[in-house]
């Protein structure tokens, strides 16, 4: 697969919240231990079994022009979640010596993203998914590789948001749609010509909620 840059150069932005502005944010941020997830907006929909452990990367990439959230959006023929916009992750594997190491590892699988350019800082509250999995978002700064080397198999796109976008709660819609013929709540991030929502959505809210703090 030809390789090529991440995204296209961007018009300027405002860069507020820089890589220091972010570290410092999450260092004064009270520890984890909310359990954020579906079940916010849907209290029925919180798993009573057992958790399957997972994580994912929120790459902070450090443009020029201020921070980006990396994200994928992934192939229409995948079983689980086909189409949706992600962040790179996965279950966490038995060989895997925590969150970090799973984040990393699936980032470099699924979009080729060397674990030499990503500096981990901190991570969010545990999202429940209603699938039953317990997810920790690892959150790191990233220095621009030249290119990436997405998996074609499982990633059909790799773009980035500006995490300014990300803050700004006005960005920050709550949807509905009937599903087992109840209706269900959601978050979603509308950035042009991508349906950010769901667990993604959720965690990108969870940032933003500790990147506003005074």
């Amino acid at each position: 697969m030809e390789q090529g840059p991440i995204l296209p150069a961007r018009p300027p932005r405002s860069g507020r919240l820089s890589g220091a502005v972010v570290r410092g944010c999450l260092a004064a941020a009270p520890p984890p231990g909310i359990r954020r997830g579906d079940h916010d907006l849907n209290p029925d929909l919180l798993p009573t079994g057992s958790l399957t452990p997972a994580a994912v990367l929120v790459a902070l990439v450090e443009r020029a022009d201020g921070l980006t959230v990396l994200l994928t959006r992934r192939t229409d023929h995948l079983h689980d979640h086909a189409g949706q916009v992600s962040f790179p992750g996965g279950r966490v594997d038995p060989g895997d010596a925590d969150a970090i190491a799973t984040a990393l590892r699936e980032a470099e699988e699924e979009v080729g993203l060397p674990r030499c350019h990503v500096a981990p800082i901190g991570r969010l509250d545990t999202y429940i998914t209603r699938t039953g999995f317990e997810v920790t978002p690892v959150v790191a700064l990233v220095e621009p590789p030249a290119a990436l080397n997405p998996d074609p198999f499982e990633v059909a796109e790799v773009f980035e948001v500006p995490l300014d976008f990300i803050v700004d709660p006005a960005n920050h819609q709550r949807q509905s749609r009937v599903y087992a013929g109840r209706e269900r709540f959601f978050y979603v991030l509308p950035w042009p010509h991508h349906y950010i929502w769901g667990a993604t959505a959720g965690m990108l809210v969870n940032l933003a909620d500790v990147l506003r703090q005074p």
